[in-house]
């Protein structure tokens, strides 16, 4: 039968106090350089492993993370988690991810799933399908520590990380117009999701500074993200029928974008018509045919960013009072 080892061993085995060994395998302050390299280099070759429940125990901690999304499918959001998970894993920290398919009520069942099982504390990027955010107000109210990222939640005090969204919009926009582009139509998330704002501010000033009028009827919302395909098309087949049609589109998330090439495909439309824009995180981008244009988040270092604030508010010994907003440049790419 597999014996596992323990801290009692390795002191054995070095000719240590088990105190020695435990505060070495810690990283105490008060233990030199040379003991520690000594304890861990024995440690990894005997394929020690801590204990996470009396570590929990101890530390009144669980060392796990609870991580919302709209879509784990989402080239931006598997990037993002692979960054927060680099942290995570490396601090001995464990992720629970879920997903809520731009749904509010498995946003709530999940979160609250999550504080259930006493997760240390929470990342989370705002489904499209919410409006009320009380549930997560009660539960950072009752001390749990939350840091949005990318789709975020101004309201409240805490740390969040997002994009450049208006420069990202601003860029992918003037880009368009500077092909000859004059009737642009914008394809969007939920009115109420931050990255739709940010991105229609950027659209705005980049009509506004090239003399275009802005005409709201190009505008079009995309409510379920783009995770509903006949939403999508049936946006793209009203603009198309319109009698003065837009010549160009700008997309605003990812999962949108490939909805709507996939839309202009069925509907048998001529891509050399259209030149299109967007948001994109996907591997595959440079495949899409008609050809999109598209603005790069960091995304893998949006998750470093936004775990790196979660541990600080988990591990800081005294309340912390200062947040920011930390906002991560784009990359137009086409």
């Amino acid at each position: 039968m597999y014996k596992p080892v323990t801290i009692k061993d390795i002191a054995i085995a070095l000719n240590l106090s088990t105190s020695t060994v435990s505060r070495a395998l810690r990283d105490g302050y008060e233990i030199s350089g040379a003991t520690k390299k000594t304890v861990m280099d024995y440690a990894s070759k005997v394929n020690y492993q801590l204990n996470p429940i009396a570590l929990s125990l101890k530390n009144g901690r669980s060392f796990s993370i609870g991580i919302v999304v709209p879509e784990l499918a989402n080239s931006f959001f598997s990037q993002a988690i692979a960054g927060i998970e680099s942290i995570a894993y490396e601090r001995g920290y464990h992720t629970i991810i879920t997903q809520t398919h731009d749904s509010s009520e498995r946003e709530f069942v999940n979160t609250n799933h999550l504080a259930k099982r006493s997760v240390d504390g929470l990342l989370i990027s705002m489904s499209s399908g919410t409006t009320d955010y009380s549930f997560l107000k009660n539960l950072h109210d009752n001390g749990l520590p939350i840091v949005f990222f990318d789709r975020i939640i101004n309201e409240f005090d805490t740390f969040k990380v997002t994009s450049d969204n208006f420069g990202g919009a601003y860029n992918a926009t003037q880009a368009l117009i500077r092909v000859g582009s004059k009737k642009i139509a914008l394809l969007a998330n939920a009115p109420q999701l931050s990255i739709t704002n940010e991105r229609m501010s950027g659209y705005r000033k980049a009509l506004d500074d090239h003399r275009l009028p802005f005409r709201p009827e190009l505008v079009k919302n995309c409510l379920k993200g783009g995770n509903d395909y006949q939403e999508v098309e049936s946006i793209v087949n009203e603009l198309l029928s319109m009698t003065d049609k837009p010549d160009a589109i700008f997309i605003s998330s990812d999962r949108i974008s490939i909805s709507c090439i996939r839309a202009l495909k069925n509907l048998n439309f001529d891509a050399s018509e259209m030149h299109i824009a967007g948001f994109s995180n996907s591997d595959v981008i440079d495949l899409l045919h008609p050809s999109i244009s598209y603005v790069k988040q960091r995304s893998f270092e949006m998750g470093r960013v936004a775990i790196e604030k979660l541990l600080y508010l988990i591990e800081s010994k005294y309340p912390v009072t200062d947040f920011e907003t930390i906002v991560l440049e784009t990359e137009f790419l086409t």
